[in-house]
């Protein structure tokens, strides 16, 4: 997606790929990148209702990708119940939901390998319905990479070209040039997929996707299999990677953190249906029901009774929360939150302990140390509180001193920025 600042990517091919440096073209030679503006980040630790201009959507580039009420349906059984999603000219989107939600199934249908039951799909504004995987201006990056054994790193990365019939001069310069972005050595031509790591092979195999030049790029869960320190580094590397193409990527993943570090937009499905799509901002700190708000990070979720309070005001109410004057903006409850009664959301890291030579927070909730968990930069504590099911979970910065022990009684607190209002 287009950033602040920038203009959106031209959404006729031709235009989009002179856009993007052309990728070794015709004409051309070597891949030129295109540099773009780094993504504006929140400078604070959450965003102010309703004035971050994170928190907010920001208008969305022509779109590349247009899927309108896709259903698909095995036998009896509905994966897809009208769903529909637009991506935009150089956008990155992650699809991201528990197992059997269909994100797959969506990114099949968007490459060609399924055939949707009803709805339409267009690409670059040509309906796609009828147009069989090898004729659509996508690419796609298996999980398992899918590189042939048999064949050397050059003919890996060539296929889509001889099967193009790519003249094979034009084609090495392609291959010698997809090779550096990749940064990847030219010994590496005459290897094999089995003498390289994982993820050199990573690398090949999205260098083999990027060398016909698509419109899109699809990523099945491309990096579930390697260690952690890797996967860091070629998350970076792809993320750099598409800020210079200008490419629009789609990637299904499980990895929630990689989600929110990728991408532009992030859409959320469950059972077949787009429950929320938003910035990863939008999605973490506006999530539009429970399930969101449980299923993006850690959360903590009370059932309190809300009212209409003075002027833009909504008052709340809960046994287990204590605080004056229990108000918060109306710009800090999502649409859906008609009352009257409602989730108060607070993440984790919005509480902290409320200490008698601490500011105090506007709400309290007094329990205890059920148990705490060292990560490093981080100290993660669950507190037990009395009338609330689960605990509590705080994450407080990582200190060598340990501000509570198990089983001590303790109060903690949020302020009334931290508060979101989500529907049950």
């Amino acid at each position: 997606m287009a950033r602040l600042g920038q203009q959106p990517v031209p959404h006729d091919r031709a235009e989009h790929r002179r856009h993007a440096g052309d990728l070794a073209g015709r004409t051309r030679g070597p891949l030129t990148s295109r540099p773009r503006e780094p993504a504006r980040r929140s400078a604070g630790r959450a965003p102010l209702f309703p004035t971050d201009p994170i928190a907010r959507a920001r208008p969305l580039p022509s779109p590349i990708i247009e899927a309108s009420a896709i259903v698909k349906d095995y036998g009896p059984f509905r994966a897809l119940h009208s769903v529909s999603l637009e991506v935009g000219a150089g956008e990155f989107v992650a699809l991201v939901g528990p197992s059997g939600c269909g994100k797959t199934t969506l990114l099949k249908i968007v490459a060609g390998f399924e055939q949707p039951t009803g709805g339409t799909l267009k690409i670059e504004g040509r309906d796609m319905n009828d147009v069989p995987a090898a004729k659509r201006p996508t690419r796609m990056v298996f999980q398992k990479l899918a590189l042939f054994p048999h064949k050397t790193v050059r003919d890996n990365i060539g296929f889509p070209l001889k099967l193009a019939k790519v003249p094979a001069a034009e084609a090495e310069t392609r291959i010698r040039a997809m090779l550096e972005l990749m940064h990847l050595k030219t010994a590496y031509l005459d290897r094999f997929p089995a003498q390289l790591s994982g993820g050199e092979q990573q690398r090949v195999a999205l260098a083999r996707a990027l060398v016909s030049q698509p419109g899109v790029l699809l990523l099945d869960e491309p990096m579930s299999a390697l260690d952690a320190k890797l996967k860091k580094s070629l998350q970076a590397e792809l993320k750099n990677l598409h800020r210079n193409l200008g490419t629009s990527f789609v990637l299904v993943t499980h990895d929630l953190e990689e989600a929110m570090m990728l991408a532009d937009r992030i859409c959320v499905m469950r059972a077949g249906n787009v429950v929320q799509i938003g910035t990863p901002s939008e999605i973490y700190y506006r999530p539009a029901d429970s399930f969101v708000a449980s299923f993006i990070g850690d959360t903590n979720l009370f059932p309190v009774r809300i009212d209409a309070g003075p002027g833009d005001d909504i008052a709340f109410g809960s046994p287990i929360i204590s605080c004056t004057g229990a108000l918060v903006s109306k710009a800090q409850a999502t649409s859906a939150v008609t009352g009257p009664s409602a989730l108060l959301l607070v993440r984790p890291e919005a509480l902290r302990f409320a200490g008698a030579n601490e500011p105090q927070p506007f709400a309290t909730l007094a329990g205890h140390v059920e148990e705490f968990f060292v990560k490093g930069a981080s100290i993660q504590y669950r507190v037990r509180v009395e009338g609330h099911p689960v605990p509590v979970v705080m994450d407080l910065p990582g200190t060598p001193n340990l501000p509570a022990a198990v089983g001590e009684a303790v109060t903690i607190g949020f302020d009334r920025s931290d508060i979101v209002l989500i529907r049950e």
